[in-house]
Order: structure tokens, then C-alpha cells, then sequence
């Protein structure tokens, strides 16, 4: 009876610590303290309590509010040198792996272009693969990830569709056309789900789209409501196209993910660039609402308000990451957003004021036109925020984001709108050096409190948590453990690939663990590629046995054979047609379809295996001799006039 009674008290113990903690961690007054408290105590089940709000990573920055905080605290800054890595998974060939990745009921879900995959939180075991095989022909082959909700599995495809997958089975559950790839447009965003809608954008901007976001019932697929992201006609913002024509093809795509406020309704939506991305003169005005945070019901998409970060944007500037919502110690509700333009910004969501706007990027030639000269700015346009943004760290009430600092020469040059090929009226030159790192800032000054410097752009998900550490990672391959508080750098380890998705933790069985996305093939890399994996760490780990291991960056070496044209397309499709779109002409300086005219096949292969930056070197990490064959036979042969 004394050993029960013991026991009992530990727990009580236990668990008011642990609730306390919480709740300071969440802002409780001791009133609020009290109140919650005896609410708790009413729940059947202690295990649900100690653990509930770390055990999964359901949307893709944890919450609908997009903070990604953590309330996990097993790893900590005195144990972080204990971290390692526990098993991995290879889910793909080499192409772009770019997603979130989502924790549901101890399976990881992730996806690229065309895999998407469940696998075991624990031992990597992959449960289930759906290959998706396109209906149409794909505009541009990459994806920021799912939604998942009752059940369910949602993404965007190439070819413009939105799906769902049953997440027990991977079976198809429905397909429904949202993108019309006549026009360049094309589903890359992660979609937000919530109470039986599904949330999902419309992208192409530098293509010459008018872009959309749009709500999606769950369980059919049919359309609840859309609202357009260029204005035109009596909408409002039509006047700021002062050529009213130039708004159909004025950009305006939505690209990354959401956020959405439970408690209010309000969807909030980052909007991309206007096209063409460099010849401004061509749609003179401000041109809403792109590179704007657009706020709708979610409801009834309906337009709330909005803040336009960049008006008459000249630099592709656009706005991709999820802003990110809290409320600071004045009680005002704010948003926090950051973008290309190398700011990261915060606004008051009752007055519209700019409560501060932080430079975290070097800062050149903002606003100055591109020129047939070249102009050189600072950042480039894919420099500053990328498709991860702001994070709230409630321990130290700062703002973390991570940077890319990457400059480049802007070249002016004439403007033809001709889908499916791109025209971007003209054309970047990027800087070798491309740095990057990540940033903290005072949630209510905007004062930079510290700023950690990387070996490469750190580009993929930053995950602050209540142990006093945050979790990042580089496009050099470099899984990051930094002092939340100071940003002293505890732990880096390598992963065997470029990290521009999803890094995140959760708890199984008592157990904290941290999963991120590895491996990705596109321009935006610098330094090691690798074929996509996930890979999982955790405290003292026991290595499992991995599908696709550690090998899995290299490429297969098969006897060279006859080349074959046709396997060569299935690599561009996977691992070129992002950057150089399907019909090769995305790239306007460097049009595929005219290669015959610059270079024959041998030198069409020679380039393939030591390309010049900003082009990924593959081979032969990634490419064997014979892929490197394959896909030369298909750029000469069929996709060259």
C-alpha cells in the first residue's frame, strides 16, 4: 500500500511540474494556472497529459499558427552531444526533395514530385509508396509537402493536380484538376488542412500565371471557394494594374505553405511575384497583391486585409515562407513574415502598423532596376527567406528564422509571353559564394539578439523547442544543434545530403526523437547533393537497419551500354525539368531546345559531368556514366530542334 501510495505521489509530482512548466511556457497567469490545473485533473489518462502537444508534428510547422515550437525538452543543451543518428531511409532517385515532413501516430509522411511515402517513426521501415504517375505533362516537378487530417493524405502534383491518399494504405482516394498547365501553372504548395477543408495555392509565377489560392472539401475533392491573388475588373487592388491587361498574366503564385488562426478564422496567405519578374515597365503600379501576406476567411474566402511587403517588385522578391503568428507582452496579435527581399518583418494584426522591419541579409541596389549592363543586389532572388520561414522560440521570446545570403547580377532583356515557355524578361548571374545561417531577433524590438553563421544557406525548417535548443540544418548536408538562448553551436552532424525540407521532433514512447529531410538535387544547392532520405536521430541511439542506407548517395554503375533516350527523359523529368522546366526553355539565357546549336554530344556529355555553377554536379555520385549517356541522348536527340 506504501510503495502504491509512493508511486502515486511521484506521478502527482510529476505531472503538476510538468503541467506547470507548460504553462508558463504558454503565458498562464497564476489565476489561468489554477483554473487549467483542475481542468487537467478531470483527464483519464496521465500518460496523455505528460505528453500531449510533443508527441507529433501534425501540419507542417506543428501548428496552424506556423510558431513550430516545441514543448519537448529531453534533448537539452547539456545532452545534445549525445544525439545521433538512429536509422535512415532513401524514398527517391535524384530530384528535388523540398517537403515538410508530418509525424502522425508514431509514421513520418513526406513526399517528393512524384513518391510519397509513410514510414515507421522509429525504425525507418518504409509502410507504405504511392508513385504517382502524371496525367499531363508536368510544368515544374517539385512539391513543399502534404497535409494530413482524419485519415487522409494530401498533396500537390506537377501536372496540377491535388490529391488524396488513404495514409493506412497509400491507395487513391481522389484526383481533382486545379492547375492549368496550358497556362504554367502548376501545385507545388504544401496545402493546410482544418475541419474538413483543405487549403491549396496555385503556382507559377515566374511563368506568367494569375495565381489563386483556393479551399478543397476533404472528402470529395470539390471546390468550397477560390479567390484570386491578382485583382482585376472591380476587385479590390484592380487599380493598382495600371495597365489593366498586364494583371492575367501578373504572377502572383502561392508556392510555400500557410498559416491559419483557429481562433479567428483568418487564413493567412504568402503571395509570390509579380511576372515578368525583371521588365516592371511592362505592368507599371503596385501590383496587388503580390509579395504580399493576404488574410481571407477561411470560411468563405472572403478578403480580410493584407500587407504588401514589396509593391512593383523588380528582383523576384516574392514572399513563399508561412508567416507566423503570436501575441507579445502588449497583448497585440502580430504576424511575423520574411521573404526574399532579406527582411524579416512584424505587424500589428488589428492596426496593420509595421511593428519592425530587421534586415538579416547583406542589403544591396533594393529597388534598383536590372539593366542590359547588369545590376548587382543583394540578396538574389533566391537568397534572403526561402519556402521556411519564421519561428516563434517561447523560452527566450525571440523570432529564428533561417537566411540564405546569396547576391547576383541582374540582366534586363526583352519580354515574350509564349506558355509553356518561360520568360522571366531576363536573366541572373549569381555569385559564387552563397552564405547562409540562422538568425534570432526580439519578438517586440526586432533587435537582432544573435546570428549564427553557417557553411552553406540554411534553407530547410528551423524547429525551436523547450529543451533551450534549436534544430536546422544546411544546404551542406549539416544537421545543427544551437543554444537557443545564445545560438552557440552544441552539435553538427553530417547527413550525407543537401537539407531544404522538413526538420522536426517528436516523442515515441517517452522518447524525443528528430527526423529531417536529406538529399536534394536543384540549383538552389551548394556543396553535397544526395538522393532523398529521411533521416532520424535521437539520444544514444542504437543504429536499425535502413532501407536505402548510407550508400544510397551513390548512383548505380551498370556497363555502358547503347544509350537510351528514353530513360534519359525519366531522369530530366526527376532531376532537371524543375530548374529547366519540361520543354528546357525555363532558363531563358540557356535554352535547351537550341542546345544542338551550341554544343554537339560529346560536349553535351562532358558538360553533364562537370557543369559550371549555378548546375549541380551529379555525376558520378548520383549519375552513372550510362544515366549521364542516357540523358544526353534525350537532350540531343529529342528535346533539342
Amino acid at each position: 500500500m506504501r510503495i502504491f501510495e509512493e508511486t502515486t505521489k511521484r506521478a502527482w509530482i510529476a505531472r503538476t511540474v510538468a503541467f506547470v512548466g507548460m504553462a508558463l511556457l504558454a503565458g498562464f497567469g497564476p489565476l489561468q494556472l489554477a483554473r487549467a490545473e483542475n481542468a487537467a485533473s478531470t483527464t483519464e489518462d496521465p500518460a496523455i497529459r505528460l505528453t500531449a502537444g510533443g508527441t507529433q508534428w501534425p501540419s507542417y510547422n506543428n501548428r496552424l499558427d506556423g510558431q513550430r515550437f516545441s514543448t519537448l525538452s529531453e534533448i537539452n543543451a547539456g545532452n545534445a552531444a549525445k544525439l545521433g543518428e538512429a536509422c535512415r531511409v532513401g524514398i527517391d532517385g535524384p530530384t528535388s526533395f523540398s517537403a515538410g515532413l508530418i509525424v502522425a501516430d508514431g509514421v513520418i509522411y513526406t513526399n517528393t514530385a512524384r513518391e510519397t511515402v509513410a514510414i515507421d517513426a522509429t525504425s525507418c521501415k518504409l509502410l507504405w509508396k504511392n508513385t504517382y504517375v502524371p496525367q499531363d505533362e508536368e510544368s515544374v516537378p517539385s512539391s513543399r509537402g502534404p497535409a494530413v487530417m482524419n485519415g487522409r493524405f494530401f498533396r500537390g502534383t506537377g501536372d496540377g493536380r491535388l490529391i488524396a491518399l488513404d495514409a493506412k494504405t497509400g491507395k487513391l482516394l481522389w484526383t481533382d484538376v486545379i492547375a492549368s498547365r496550358r497556362l504554367n501553372e502548376y501545385t507545388s504548395a504544401a496545402p493546410l488542412a482544418w475541419q474538413g477543408v483543405v487549403y491549396m495555392g496555385v503556382a507559377g509565377s515566374d511563368l506568367g500565371i494569375r495565381g489563386r489560392v483556393m479551399a478543397f472539401d476533404a472528402a470529395t475533392g470539390r471546390e468550397l471557394w477560390r479567390f484570386n491573388t491578382i485583382p482585376m475588373a472591380n476587385d479590390t487592388g484592380a487599380d493598382t494594374w495600371k495597365d489593366r491587361s498586364s494583371a492575367k498574366t501578373g504572377g502572383g503564385g502561392v508556392w510555400g505553405a500557410m498559416t491559419l488562426d483557429v481562433t479567428t478564422g483568418e487564413l493567412f496567405v504568402p503571395v509570390g511575384n509579380p511576372w515578368p519578374d525583371l521588365a516592371a515597365d511592362r505592368r507599371p503600379g503596385a501590383n496587388l497583391f503580390t509579395n504580399s501576406i493576404v488574410v481571407l476567411d477561411a470560411r468563405t474566402g472572403k478578403l480580410k486585409w493584407w500587407y504588401q511587403a514589396t509593391p512593383a517588385d523588380n528582383h523576384d522578391l516574392d514572399l513563399s515562407a508561412a508567416p507566423v503568428l503570436y501575441r507579445d507582452s502588449k497583448i497585440r496579435d502580430v504576424v511575423a513574415f520574411a521573404g526574399k527581399d532579406g527582411y524579416v518583418r512584424a505587424v500589428d494584426r488589428k492596426t496593420h502598423e509595421l511593428l519592425f522591419q530587421t534586415a538579416i541579409t547583406k542589403i544591396e541596389n533594393a529597388g534598383v532596376p536590372a539593366s542590359k549592363k547588369g545590376v548587382h543586389i543583394c540578396p538574389g532572388f533566391a537568397g534572403g527567406v526561402e519556402w521556411n520561414g519564421p519561428t516563434v522560440d517561447r523560452l527566450n521570446k525571440n523570432v529564428v528564422t533561417g537566411v540564405t545570403d546569396w547576391c547576383m547580377t541582374l540582366f534586363v532583356g526583352p519580354v515574350t509571353y509564349d506558355p509553356p515557355n518561360a520568360d522571366y524578361g531576363g536573366y541572373p548571374k549569381p555569385d559564387e559564394d552563397a552564405r547562409g545561417g540562422v538568425v534570432a531577433l526580439d519578438s517586440e524590438s526586432g533587435k537582432i539578439q544573435w546570428h549564427y553563421k553557417a557553411e552553406k544557406p540554411v534553407v530547410a525548417g528551423v524547429t525551436p523547442t523547450a529543451g533551450g535548443v534549436i534544430f536546422a540544418g544546411d544546404m551542406g548536408g549539416n544537421f545543427l544543434v544551437l543554444d537557443s538562448k545564445t545560438g552557440k553551436l552544441l552539435k553538427k552532424l553530417p547527413t550525407g545530403g543537401a537539407m531544404a525540407g522538413g526538420l522536426v521532433t517528436y516523442e515515441v514512447d517517452g522518447k524525443q526523437y528528430v527526423a529531417m529531410a536529406s538529399g536534394n538535387v536543384s540549383r538552389r544547392t551548394f556543396g553535397v547533393l544526395g538522393l532523398p532520405s529521411v533521416v532520424v536521430m535521437t539520444m544514444n541511439p542504437v543504429p536499425a537497419a535502413s532501407s536505402g542506407s548510407k550508400q544510397a548517395t551513390s548512383a548505380s554503375h551498370r556497363p555502358l551500354g547503347q544509350p537510351d533516350p528514353e530513360h534519359g527523359h525519366m531522369i530530366y523529368a526527376k532531376s532537371c525539368a524543375s530548374c529547366h522546366g519540361p520543354d528546357g526553355d525555363m532558363i531563358s539565357n540557356h535554352k535547351l531546345t537550341s542546345l544542338r546549336a551550341r554544343r554537339d554530344y560529346a560536349s553535351t556529355i562532358a558538360f553533364i559531368k562537370d557543369p559550371k555553377s549555378p548546375m549541380p554536379k551529379m555525376f558520378p555520385e548520383l549519375l552513372s556514366a550510362q544515366d549521364v549517356a542516357d540523358l544526353g541522348a534525350y537532350l540531343w536527340e529529342k528535346l533539342s530542334r
